[in-house]
């Protein structure tokens, strides 16, 4: 009892190291060691009243945003909420412009010599290209084999020529291609400005989302808008395509630190249940901007006017620094509660509500908490958790897997162009790709709706995992069969089979690529969850990146390609198992909140049976965990093994 009464007078009620970075031992010993010899109520009464900037534990009522804040706000109910909803929604169709633009600005045209008097007109020809363009969620503009398919021989002597002659079939009088002759030769600067835009997005979801972690969302935001309107219109004004590759670079880049943000922004606005529903109206804004952009490219001719028309609408955010107000989540989440007193009483202003109305007390709490020093993480912090690195991992593997493959897919797909009819033009490619990813995107609904996240992420990868294998292993029996005589089989047969499967796994994949990015960012805690977002994109940003590698090389290594992702779908499938559910269930709010997020079973177990997962307390000793994690975070020790 003497021990107990001692560490409640020395410690109790702090938090842990992985939240607040280190507690001052140092301070805290030579209090214990002195409070029993010397006096030990002022002892007592100095380590239960620390000063704030000590590190001393928050009030539980301020960590439950979900259950205190937001039903204190209104939720989604409040007129103030819902605007802000529709502001995160209205530039999804500006990035939509953005993501797919590289299929008209970098689209291979047919070219022929005019010098030549005809005779290159045919040899000339690069119509094979579209056929392996693939529109996959962000930024997924796959391009096309630039050399042309004559004999070495001729090629070298069709590629002697002063002046070319272009054929543009994406809706433009002049693109990229044909303003500085980006072929034969010089055709492999059509796929380096292909990955600077990749490559910058990568490296844009990284950084910004560990900024938008310590400096907040907001900033992020505006910031990015501001660079992308300097780098944007720039891009138009490129002299050559060394300036334009590095433009657009660093357009990616900010176009990244504008899809972080505004995702994370989403999902912090929105109570349970209605997350998934807010984040899909985005991703169908975004399409529409997909399906418009033919429509845009026609109007424009031009491609330095089109990348103007692109870039411009971003001056209607400049805005957002006046009328969007930075996440209340995170700052709660980072104990910056000076700002957050501000800014709850600026919502419950906007949405003219009563400060009374606070039946749990939230405002007095947040009183008493004011000069608390706020506490903000990075990413780096998940690298000393047990399950919440894992957790992040196995999403990462998800969205690189979902987005690679689905390039393999769309190349078998399409590898039939001259027998498919309906694949003879540039737009019956591009809305075939566009209308698989909305197909896509229309099953996952009712599919995440009954079966979860965890659920549909699990289904969508065994019907990856299924189109892939039957691809590669039924197509090649089938091709062996049909060379013998008798058999009843025939390349239609075979190329038949491949468009179903191949259309099979594009759907599937591009729901494994989008749900892994939406389940990342519910199951990564506030504090972290900018740069859990950024890695998963990123992720995501490396399996699309594959796709312009295997062009550059002329698609040799394809099959090891699409053998390498079919076991990937494999191994993910076993991961996926791994997972928590965290549909209906709150956001994570610190590192332990998202350490305790452990996985339920598949199957509720039977009554009376023992369940087979550690309890709360079972997980904080095996972890290395103290005791007064419970006190320091409010988790309560019954609390059910999802940990919510």
């Amino acid at each position: 009892m003497a021990i107990d009464r001692r560490r409640e007078a020395a410690g109790g009620g702090r938090q842990l190291p992985e939240e607040n970075g280190s507690l001052p031992a140092g301070e805290a010993g030579s209090a214990a060691a002195a409070a029993p010899a010397v006096a030990p109520p002022a002892a007592a009464e100095i380590q239960t009243l620390p000063p704030p900037s000590a590190g001393g534990s928050c009030s539980p009522l301020l960590l439950d945003y979900d259950g205190s804040v937001l039903p204190f706000l209104g939720g989604l109910g409040g007129g103030y909420q819902r605007t802000l909803v529709l502001l995160t929604w209205i530039p999804a169709l500006f990035i939509g412009f953005s993501q797919f633009s590289d299929s008209f600005l970098l689209d291979q045209p047919d070219f022929w010599c005019l010098e030549a008097d005809g005779q290159g007109n045919g040899t000339g020809h690069l119509t094979r290209g579209p056929a392996n363009r693939s529109q996959s969620g962000i930024g997924g503009m796959l391009g096309t084999p630039a050399l042309p398919t004559p004999p070495p021989g001729d090629n070298a002597s069709q590629c002697h020529c002063h002046e070319w002659q272009y054929r543009i079939r994406a809706g433009l009088v002049q693109n990229v291609v044909s303003k500085w002759d980006l072929v034969c030769e010089s055709s492999w600067k059509v796929h380096i400005a292909k990955f600077s835009l990749l490559v910058g997005l990568i490296f844009g979801y990284l950084i910004t989302g560990c900024i938008a972690d310590w400096v907040g969302r907001r900033p992020v935001l505006l910031f990015s808008v501001i660079f992308i309107l300097i780098f944007g219109l720039t891009v138009a004004l490129s002299v050559n395509v060394t300036m334009f590759s590095t433009l657009r670079f660093f357009e990616g880049f900010c176009l990244a630190g504008i899809i972080l943000s505004l995702y994370a922004l989403r999902i912090e606005l929105c109570p349970p249940g209605h997350r998934f529903m807010v984040t899909m109206v985005a991703s169908f804004i975004a399409m529409a901007g997909q399906f418009l952009m033919p429509g845009l490219a026609a109007l424009c001719r031009d491609w330095q006017v089109l990348q103007a028309v692109i870039i411009c609408p971003f001056l209607l955010m400049l805005l957002y620094w006046v009328i969007f107000p930075e996440s209340l989540r995170w700052l709660m989440a980072t104990q910056q509660f000076e700002a957050s007193r501000k800014l709850i009483l600026h919502f419950t202003n906007k949405n003219e509500m009563n400060i009374e109305s606070d039946i749990k007390g939230v405002m007095p709490e947040l009183e008493k908490e004011l000069t608390r020093r706020p506490k903000k993480v990075c990413i780096v912090k998940v690298v000393g958790t047990r399950n919440l690195w894992k957790n992040i991992v196995v999403l990462c593997v998800n969205s690189l897997t979902g987005f690679g493959i689905h390039h393999c897919f769309a190349k078998s797909m399409m590898g039939h162009e001259a027998k498919m009819t309906i694949t003879h033009n540039f737009y019956a490619d591009y809305y075939t790709m566009a209308g698989i990813a909305l197909a896509s995107c229309l099953a996952m609904c009712p599919v995440v709706g009954f079966l979860g996240r965890r659920g549909g992420l699990l289904l969508f990868m065994i019907l990856t995992a299924l189109a892939s294998l039957l691809q590669l292993g039924l197509l090649n029996l089938i091709g062996k069969y049909s060379q013998l005589p008798g058999s009843g089989m025939s390349d239609s047969v075979k190329d038949k089979f491949s468009t179903a499967f191949s259309i099979v796994g594009m759907f599937s994949s591009h729901a494994v690529g989008s749900l892994s990015v939406f389940f990342c960012a519910e199951i990564t805690p506030t504090v972290i969850r900018g740069g859990g977002l950024g890695l998963v994109l990123a992720s995501a940003g490396f399996g699309m990146l594959t796709a312009p590698i295997m062009e550059l090389h002329n698609q040799k290594g394809y099959f090891l390609h699409h053998v390498i992702f079919a076991c990937c779908t494999l191994i993910c499938i076993i991961c996926i198992l791994l997972l928590p559910e965290s549909k209906n269930q709150n956001l994570p709010e610190n590192i332990p909140d998202g350490e305790h997020y452990t996985r339920k079973p598949l199957l509720p177990h039977k009554k009376g049976e023992q369940p087979l997962l550690l309890t709360n307390s079972e997980l904080k000793d095996y972890s290395g965990l103290h005791d007064s994690s419970a006190v320091g975070d409010g988790v309560s020790e019954n609390t059910t093994a999802n940990g919510m």
